[in-house]
């Protein structure tokens, strides 16, 4: 047996028990293709996200780490159309090397990213691996019923715009780390046995490492929400999206902007805010909604376990602008991660 079905082998091993609990999958790992067998009456949301190294994650991440948040960057996209995880694909590009070390590699992988899986019912149903600079590519697919799909383009004017969690974190963390983009920013450490540990740094390696998909969130929003994305490369950005999508503009209050404890700890005003408006890699859920919804939605989201709060408005006039408590405009100095340039 080659050495790449042996890794095949591994992963299918290890992720059969979450294929054996979907009565969904007539056919995963070890054929040319999976079967699967979506509900009728559903569409299928489908979601897919490439994580490379020096680029998505640092270099000595924790393989575990790596798998958790590959998996968890494609729940969220699938959380931000309101749409039910159920299956994924998994393709790996792994450096040569090693036998041993790059078994140990996909062993730890594998932890992470079917610890997430469970949590959430997502059955590995097949992919690939190959040789080459490391390198993640993973779908996920869901369900999603029609007419329900939180969509970009459904913004409209005199919305509440919606946050879910806390915004900054792991820019925070990116910035403690040195990052390009990140190093003008005054972020300090809060570690050592006289912290708190609810402000501690490692608070905000946690976000950065291990993002939380807001699928519940996402499920909850159904019939209540307009437009719906995930925070992934930062707010300004991330909601510029929607805006642009929906022909509208959007006006946000730059005191209502939640902040977690170990990001007030760790920087203040203006660095604090441009981290909250972006710095990226929160994974939180930004969408829309009628004002007339306040209510029904925080009802629906507390029944979800998720904090979220109304932090802006949907305007007419093009483009995302920021207003401090005192109503001046202010100018952050990034608007969110470039993927190219």
């Amino acid at each position: 047996m080659s050495a790449e079905f042996d890794l095949i082998a591994a992963i299918r091993t290890r992720a059969a028990a979450l294929e054996a609990e979907r009565s969904d999958v007539v056919l995963g790992i070890g054929d040319d293709a999976a079967l699967l067998a979506p509900p009728p009456g559903r569409h299928l949301a489908v979601a897919t996200d490439t994580l490379n190294r020096g680029v998505h994650f640092a270099d000595d991440a924790a393989p575990a780490d790596i798998g958790w948040k590959a998996l968890a960057v494609n729940l969220s996209d699938l959380a931000a159309m309101g749409a039910e995880p159920a299956w994924c694909t998994l393709s790996l590009s792994l450096p040569e090397g090693d036998a041993a070390a790059r078994a140990a590699f996909v062993d730890g992988f594998a932890d992470g990213f079917l610890e997430l899986a469970a949590r959430h019912r997502v059955a590995l149903v097949g992919g690939d691996t190959t040789r080459g600079p490391l390198s993640v590519c993973v779908t996920a697919v869901g369900f999603v019923e029609p007419g329900w799909a939180l969509r970009r383009d459904a913004a409209r004017t005199d919305d509440d715009i919606w946050v879910t969690g806390t915004l900054g974190d792991a820019g925070a963390a990116l910035a403690l780390d040195g990052v390009e983009g990140y190093r003008d920013f005054a972020v300090r450490r809060i570690d050592g046995a006289e912290a708190d540990p609810a402000v501690a740094s490692a608070r905000l390696y946690e976000r950065l490492r291990r993002p939380q998909p807001r699928v519940a969130a996402g499920r909850a929003l159904r019939g209540l929400a307009r437009a719906g994305i995930d925070v992934s490369d930062g707010l300004l950005a991330d909601l510029g999206h929607i805006c642009i999508a929906s022909g509208v503009g959007a006006s946000l209050d730059a005191a209502a902007l939640p902040v977690s404890r170990a990001l007030a700890a760790a920087c203040a005003d203006d660095a604090r805010r441009a981290l909250q408006l972006g710095g990226g890699d929160d994974y939180e859920l930004c969408f829309t909604a009628p004002a007339r919804q306040r209510d029904p939605l925080a009802r629906s989201l507390a029944a979800s376990g998720t904090p979220a709060k109304v932090i802006g408005r949907i305007e007419a006039e093009p483009g995302v602008r920021v207003r401090l408590p005192d109503g001046a405009l202010w100018t952050p100095p990034r608007r969110g991660y470039q993927h190219f340039g």
